[in-house]
């Protein structure tokens, strides 16, 4: 269950990365399904095609975006800033409950980190 959630927030990523990308009609459906989070059937039902075209049609987004992470990997370089950023919010929390400054250079470190990646 915790892995169908992880997969579905990547996907979300992915869409909110590349999602423009697509022709509308893939948007409008892979909204419907990852956004929404409307069935198969559903989504056949409001579209008038059948579950298995909404079934294909997702698959093939699932692959695009998929294709464009591999060669451009933004969702990769966001998701490593966001935990260095995330490591720097809890040094700077441990500096400030502590009243020490030790971690300063580690925290001067990682943002040096951040903006080489850039």
């Amino acid at each position: 269950m915790k892995e169908e959630i992880e997969e579905r927030v990547r996907k979300s990523l992915l869409y909110d990365f590349y999602g423009e990308l697509l022709t509308q009609h893939q948007k409008d459906i892979y909204e419907k399904f990852i956004l929404d989070d409307l069935s198969l059937s559903e989504i056949a039902a409001d579209e008038n095609i059948s579950r298995q075209g909404v079934y294909d049609l997702i698959k093939r987004c699932d692959k695009i975006l998929n294709e464009y992470e591999e060669k451009l990997n933004l969702l990769e370089k966001f998701l490593h800033i966001r935990d260095k950023l995330e490591n720097i919010k809890e040094l700077t929390k441990d500096c400030r409950d502590s009243n020490d400054l030790s971690h300063l250079k580690e925290i001067d470190d990682i943002a040096n980190e951040i903006l080489e990646d850039f």
